[in-house]
């Protein structure tokens, strides 16, 4: 089998279901920017500080190829059975955010992306994350969205806030305070 179609060559592609939608659509854009977001998980996953955060990385990378799935299917007309989240995915999120917080400095302050590459990985992950759910929240306001992929890119992007205080925290990396100019 090979790996190009050429069904794309116009600038359509097909959601799950069969309906054809331009490449440019909000649908498209959204789940590939879950796509992108999974790439930087994985790169997140690959450093050392996580070789014992591995498996749950992995998990986290294993949601975001259900939302995908969920964000490529048409709503209206998709029959084919598709992975779903469930609630315990966010408390899993929850879970860990608590774990690692209760061995954390106190945070009373911004603090600013940095302080070594591995952690600098974590928030750009965070940002990306961000911006995904900015999108599918864009895309709910038109079409179906479960409220479960709202929630969990919501706790996940806050998960890789606490996970980037924790690498830095395990690495010995400076946390830099924002100071604002007054």
């Amino acid at each position: 089998m090979k790996i190009y179609t050429k069904t794309g060559d116009k600038g359509l592609t097909s959601l799950i279901g069969g309906t054809r939608v331009p490449k440019s659509s909000l649908r498209i854009e959204c789940y590939g920017t879950v796509d992108e977001l999974n790439s930087y998980i994985g790169l997140v996953r690959d450093q050392e500080v996580n070789a014992a955060r591995r498996p749950l990385l992995k998990e986290i990378q294993d949601r975001l190829f259900t939302i995908g799935a969920s964000l490529a299917s048409d709503p209206e007309k998709s029959k084919m059975k598709i992975p779903d989240l469930h609630a315990e995915d966010i408390a899993l999120l929850e879970q860990e955010m608590d774990r690692m917080n209760d061995g954390l400095p106190e945070l009373r302050v911004f603090i600013l992306p940095g302080g070594h590459q591995s952690v600098s990985f974590a928030h750009l992950a965070r940002c990306v994350c961000r911006r995904t759910e900015r999108l599918a929240i864009q895309l709910q306001e038109d079409s179906f969205v479960a409220e479960l992929v709202i929630m969990y890119l919501n706790r996940l992007s806050d998960f890789l806030f606490v996970l980037s205080r924790q690498m830095a925290h395990e690495l010995n990396a400076e946390e830099v305070k924002w100071e604002p100019r007054m």
